[in-house]
C-alpha cells in the first residue's frame, strides 16, 4: 500500500442481499475513522453496475446473492479491477466455501456468526494484500497443500465444483431444473448432466435421493431463507 493511500480512508463496497444485513455493517464502518462505505449492492448484476463508479478499494461480498452467487461475483470483479481485493462474510461453513472463495480471487473469508470487529479487522487485513481466515481453515489448508487429509475433512460436497455445488443448493431449495439453468444461464441439458454427476460424486441412487439430500444440507446450512 502506497503512502497515498494510507491517508484516505478505505473505500468499501458491501454486496448482500438481505438490506438489513448491508446497513448493519455500513453503520459498523461507518464508525471506523479509516473506513467508508462507498457503495452498496444486492446481486451481481447491480455490485458490477456500480463498480466503475465506486472504485472499492475492497469488496465484501456474501455468498448466497439475490442473484447470481459470490464465487462467481469474485472472479467478475477481479477480472475488471485485479486492484480490488475482496473479503467474503457469508453465514456458510468456511471448509466448504473459503477455499474455493481464495482460488477465485478473494483473500479472507469470516462467518457471520462472528461478531462484528472481526470482519472489520478482516477489512484492515485484506486492504494490506494479507489473508485473512480461521485458525482452523489456514491449518485445514497447510494439512491439504501437503498432501495430509485434515482429520475435519470429511463432507463429499468438498469434491464437487462449484457450479455442481450451486446446483445442488438449488435442487435443495426445490427449484426445478428449467428454473436452475435460467437463473445460471445454462441449457437444461448442461443442468441435467451437473445433476448426475452430483449423484455419482455423491453416491446418490436417484433424482428423489439426491432432492432430499439437498434439502437437508439446505436446511442445516442456509439458515436465513432464500
Amino acid at each position: 500500500m502506497t503512502e497515498a493511500q494510507n491517508c484516505r480512508p478505505t473505500r468499501v463496497l458491501i454486496v448482500d442481499d438481505h438490506p438489513a444485513v448491508r446497513e448493519a455493517l455500513a453503520i459498523r464502518i461507518g464508525r471506523q475513522a479509516d473506513m467508508a462505505v462507498c457503495g452498496e449492492a444486492a446481486d451481481t448484476g447491480e455490485a458490477l453496475q456500480v463498480l466503475p463508479a465506486c472504485r472499492p478499494d475492497v469488496a465484501v461480498i456474501d455468498i448466497s446473492l439475490k442473484s447470481g452467487n459470490g464465487i462467481d461475483l469474485i472472479r467478475r470483479i477481479k477480472d475488471r479491477n485485479a486492484l480490488v481485493q475482496i473479503v467474503v462474510w457469508s453465514m456458510h461453513a468456511e471448509t466448504l466455501y473459503a477455499e474455493r472463495a481464495l482460488r477465485s480471487g478473494a483473500l479472507g473469508y469470516v462467518n457471520k456468526d462472528q461478531a462484528t470487529d472481526t470482519i472489520v479487522e478482516a477489512i484492515r487485513k485484506v486492504r494490506r494484500g494479507e489473508v485473512w481466515l480461521s485458525e482452523a481453515m489456514t491449518q485445514r489448508m497447510l494439512h491439504r497443500s501437503v498432501g495430509v487429509r485434515h482429520p475435519s475433512s470429511a463432507s463429499p460436497l468438498e469434491d464437487l465444483t462449484d457450479r455442481e455445488l450451486e446446483v445442488f443448493r438449488f435442487i435443495g431449495r426445490g427449484v426445478r431444473t428449467g428454473e436452475i439453468a435460467q437463473r445460471m444461464h445454462l441449457s437444461v441439458k448442461t443442468v441435467e448432466t451437473y445433476r448426475d454427476r452430483i449423484r455419482t460424486k455423491l453416491d446418490i441412487v436417484d433424482g428423489a435421493q439426491l432432492a432430499c439430500i439437498a434439502a437437508q444440507w439446505v436446511l442445516e446450512n442456509e439458515r436465513v431463507p432464500r
